[in-house]
């Protein structure tokens, strides 16, 4: 990012310091401008034709960039590829254990990586283990897009799963009904609360006047 007499092109598009636009100029003019009210011109857009530059205090300018970097990186999830490795004799019950464990990767918003090993002879038959994966596929297609057919590598065949769009769209919104669910929570209870503090209201007595005694002589 080039300031003030780093720039050297022949003509700036100019923002002020409050949005406005000051137009086309020599950057000469815009630092001229820019310092005379104690500021920094910065090229902000440098591909534009011609380059756009902003008068702003180009220290505060760096700090906002990098907060909203942070920001960015704490709201974006790094997606991870875990792999869940089958053999070719694998029996029901293992399947379905490894297959919740592909289940419960997707919906966390992770690829997966679905490979079966074939040890000794057992790579002389690969259609075992391209059924397994094609099983698989089949099975948790609401789930996961297979990013490629399975693939014979080596002693190895593997097929990544990716998660579906819309289980990413249903993470980003689980976290926003929570806090909304947790808002209405807060509400029922300080209602109750203040229900509870809310004296009945008093009952009108109903018993008969009494009657003074009489003085006795």
């Amino acid at each position: 990012m080039r300031i003030n007499d780093r720039i050297r092109v022949r003509e700036v598009r100019v923002i002020d310091e409050t949005g406005a636009q000051l137009g086309i100029m020599a950057p000469q003019d815009a630092i001229r401008i820019a310092r005379s009210k104690g500021l920094d011109l910065v090229e902000v857009s440098a591909t534009a034709v011609p380059p756009v530059c902003r008068i702003t205090d180009y220290g505060r300018y760096q700090y906002n960039e990098q907060k909203r970097a942070r920001q960015a990186r704490k709201h974006q999830k790094t997606i991870e590829v875990k792999e869940i490795k089958f053999r070719p004799k694998v029996d029901e019950h293992d399947y379905d254990f490894k297959k919740k464990h592909i289940e419960r990767f997707l919906t966390e918003g992770d690829k997966v990586k679905a490979t079966v090993f074939f040890r000794g002879r057992e790579i002389a038959h690969p259609e075992i283990g391209r059924r397994i994966l094609e099983r698989l596929i089949l099975e948790i297609t609401e789930l996961a897009n297979a990013e490629n057919t399975p693939r014979l590598e080596g002693n190895t065949m593997h097929v990544i799963l990716g998660p579906k769009p819309q289980l990413a769209q249903q993470r980003r919104e689980r976290p926003a009904a929570a806090a909304a669910s947790v808002k209405t929570d807060m509400r029922d209870v300080n209602d109750l609360a203040s229900d509870r503090a809310e004296p009945d209201d008093a009952q009108p007595d109903e018993r008969p006047p009494t009657t003074p005694a009489a003085p006795t002589e």
